[in-house]
């Protein structure tokens, strides 16, 4: 059959045809090689510095990554960008959901760019790996925000612990701060433990809320509530006068159970509607008052100092808490332990006491 197949008066030859050219630009392919390339501390550093998005992308990206020399990578770099550091707003928005969070964003974003500001917009989400946070699929929906010059908008990293999660986007702050931005958001996907993290990294916390949701979704306010340095009721539009006034009054009144603050502010509670734009000027101006204030009594850098120290020690704890489940003597006899913490043979106390045992002598 070969033969004939290759025998040109057979009626079984196969001509040669067109060579088939590749559907892929080739320019393109070499563009995505080149992405691949790691660029040059001192090219992520200038790259970053003059506002470059791309660069200050491909250096967040090292931020997330998990191989060892990428880290180090983005340490040196993050470390060189210090000194371009700590001169933005940094601002946590939460709330519950279906208040308007993304709708929200854009429109306080938008008011703050127009007022001669650059603005970047963070999620810390670390249960999420196929959205990678709220803000990937917002994105469609902030979509004047997001194609514009003076806006940069990343999503949190891909699902991990929280405290990874935490700890990379309070690096990509340094980076965006270093890159120009001097308004940072920072969005917390869902309720959770999630505020937590970002109350510790943030000047100002905003929680997001709706008058006359009922009980069921405002079931969140009192663990965060505390933490809150103005609470906006947003969607008014939608909501009638009455229950946009009583929720006012009852937020007010809740907030004046909780103890006076070490910063000597006062929690607003104000309204706005993110759709028409509504109130949105007004946040600002309360943003701008909190920051002034706690600039000319020196609590600001004092809470900036805290917050430092707090993820000195997170990182310490999080990389002792990695080496101790990451080390070989530990992985071999953590589950037989473990076993026998489930048969009510070893107290968990005891199988701790081992485990730290074996990891110490190991070291």
């Amino acid at each position: 059959m070969s033969d004939k197949s290759n025998n040109k008066d057979s009626s079984l030859s196969v001509n040669d045809g067109v060579d088939q050219q590749s559907s892929i630009n080739p320019d393109i392919m070499d563009r995505f090689k080149g992405r691949r390339k790691l660029l040059s501390l001192e090219e992520y550093v200038e790259g970053i510095k003059s506002g470059n998005r791309t660069i200050l992308s491909r250096a967040i990206t090292l931020i997330e990554s998990t191989k060892s020399d990428h880290r180090e990578l983005a340490q040196d770099i993050i470390e060189k960008c210090l000194p371009e550091t700590g001169n933005s707003i940094r601002i946590g928005i939460t709330g519950v959901p279906g208040v308007g969070k993304s709708t929200f964003i854009e429109s306080l974003g938008n008011h703050i760019i127009e007022q001669g500001n650059k603005l970047a917009v963070l999620a810390i989400d670390p249960s999420s790996t196929r959205t990678k946070g709220s803000i990937l699929g917002d994105k469609t929906r902030m979509e004047t925000l997001a194609n514009n010059d003076q806006a940069f908008i990343r999503p949190s990293p891909t699902a991990g612990s929280l405290g990874g999660v935490a700890r990379k986007t309070r690096e990509t702050i340094y980076l965006c701060e270093a890159a120009g931005y001097d308004t940072i958001f920072i969005e917390t996907v869902g309720v959770g433990q999630s505020e937590t993290a970002v109350h510790s990294m943030v000047d100002f916390f905003l929680l997001l809320m709706l008058a006359g949701a009922g009980d069921e979704l405002q079931g969140i306010k009192r663990g965060i509530m505390e933490m809150a340095d103005a609470i906006a009721i947003n969607k008014i539009d939608e909501a009638s006068d009455k229950s946009v006034k009583q929720a006012v009054r009852e937020y007010k009144n809740a907030l004046h159970l909780y103890p006076e603050t070490k910063s000597g502010w006062s929690p607003k509670v104000t309204t706005c509607s993110a759709l028409t734009g509504n109130g949105i000027p007004d946040i600002w101006d309360i943003v701008q008052e909190y920051i002034a204030l706690l600039k000319e009594n020196d609590y600001f850098q004092e809470k900036r100092n805290r917050q430092a120290k707090h993820w000195m020690y997170d990182t310490i704890n999080n990389r002792l808490n990695q080496h101790f489940f990451d080390h070989p003597a530990v992985k071999q006899e953590q589950q037989k332990i473990e076993q026998k913490v489930l048969n009510g043979e070893l107290s968990s106390f005891r199988a701790a006491q081992l485990l730290l045992d074996i990891y110490f002598k190991n070291l």
